[in-house]
């Protein structure tokens, strides 16, 4: 199995809007497989497929019903409105009180090619808009204030500085209650 590195804050391929998926074939699906592994490594809830490099629309996750494999996602309606202490594989160990809708209904494609309809609420929900927000080259920080933003940024440039990369296995990203 292919090891992958999760990226973080100013890899540029954070920023970019990642493609539609066009195929899915059998690279995609082991692609998909060496995503699990990278996740659960983290530990994660659920990792796109920018945050390993790759600028295309699809997502994985385990949360709920077990894990899946969501490809050309998208929220087609929203509702409520929850804060919740949210963070990011790709800014590690950082978190931050976020406002989301607290459900969602979102579209999507599995690995066989069918589309798939999901009704999510609360922490499913928030896990799917975060994912969605890696497709969209949007990331934890735009949600923040100035003053939060320019800390956030503090804190990321001197770890750089300093040489301190995220230490292996202590991403923060969504995480359960």
């Amino acid at each position: 199995m292919a090891s992958l590195r999760i990226r973080v804050y100013g890899d540029p391929v954070l920023r970019r809007v990642a493609d539609d998926v066009t195929d899915i074939d059998g690279a995609m699906a082991n692609l998909c497989q060496d995503m699990f592994a990278a996740m659960y490594e983290a530990p994660g809830i659920g990792l796109a497929a920018p945050q390993v490099g790759v600028s295309q629309r699809f997502f994985v996750y385990d949360f709920g019903d077990g894990p899946g494999i969501l490809v050309n996602p998208e929220i087609t309606d929203s509702d409520g409105e929850w804060t919740y202490n949210e963070g990011c594989l790709s800014v590690p160990e950082l978190t931050w009180e976020i406002v989301r809708p607290r459900s969602i209904h979102l579209k999507a494609y599995d690995l066989d090619g069918n589309e798939v309809s999901i009704e999510a609420e609360d922490l499913q929900a928030r896990l799917f808009q975060h994912e969605l927000d890696h497709l969209e080259g949007r990331i934890l920080l735009d949600y923040l204030d100035d003053d939060q933003r320019r800390e956030a940024k503090r804190i990321l440039r001197q770890r750089a500085m300093n040489g301190q990369g995220p230490p292996a296995g202590t991403g923060e990203g969504l995480s359960l209650p």
